[in-house]
């Protein structure tokens, strides 16, 4: 564990003034490392982030008082993410006080499986400020990302309806692409999931729902840090 303060830019009252978001999440204290391993793996599933231990929700530093913390962290990273994440940490002296940076990188090797509260492990990822699991459609396009796979596209009257909506609205569901399509959920997802690989469309994923959009163009709108592909 490094004994020196962060090499970077910005302060610890800078990185706590940004306040809990998609790459940064506070933690007064570490005590349960399965619990830990879901904000591990869902940065790691994501684009990565930042734990900054010894930090109330509020921003008021309350410090660690022992490498206990460190200790429940490599416990989290290796025991009860699968596969193990990796991550770096650095100590930040402020007021007396130690906070215990954990940067977690964005995995090459997603997805990351955590214990959920009743002992499963599924899979996490980074929306905003919060956890939360990964549907069947993310994880389809992962592993056809992971395999290297084209994707031949045929546009069919279902695809065709599809992207005619989405040219005059902002989004939809999967369920509502099946009732405008008429088509089942097996081909509403194969369909869906097709046109993410290729990036024609981006995911906007949160706790209730997910919602599919077009994919903007490179000039065009930027902000998409919550999108978990």
């Amino acid at each position: 564990m490094s004994q020196n303060k962060s090499e970077v830019s910005k302060t610890l009252k800078e990185l706590i003034a940004e306040g809990e978001h998609q790459t940064q999440d506070f933690k007064y204290a570490i005590n349960d490392s399965k619990k830990i391993a879901r904000s591990l793996a869902a940065f790691a599933n994501t684009n990565g982030g930042r734990l900054l231990v010894g930090v109330k929700d509020n921003g008021r530093v309350a410090g660690v008082s022992s490498d206990e913390e460190y200790y429940m962290i490599e416990a989290a990273a290796s025991m009860y993410c699968q596969p193990p994440v990796t991550f770096q940490t650095t100590l930040w002296e402020e007021d007396g006080k130690t906070v215990l940076e954990v940067i977690v990188p964005k995995s090459q090797h997603k997805p990351h499986k955590a214990p959920t509260k009743d002992g499963d492990y599924k899979v996490y990822v980074r929306v905003n400020d919060q956890n939360i699991l990964a549907n069947s459609v993310l994880l389809k396009v992962w592993s056809r990302q992971k395999k290297k796979q084209g994707a031949f596209l045929k546009l069919t009257q279902a695809e065709n309806i599809l992207l005619s909506h989405l040219s005059e609205h902002p989004d939809i569901s999967m369920s509502a692409f099946q009732r405008l399509a008429g088509i089942n959920r097996w081909t509403a997802e194969k369909i869906i999931v097709n046109l993410l690989v290729i990036n024609v469309l981006e995911m906007r994923l949160s706790e209730k729902q997910c919602l599919y959009r077009l994919k903007p163009t490179k000039n065009a709108d930027k902000k998409n840090s919550t999108n978990p592909k």
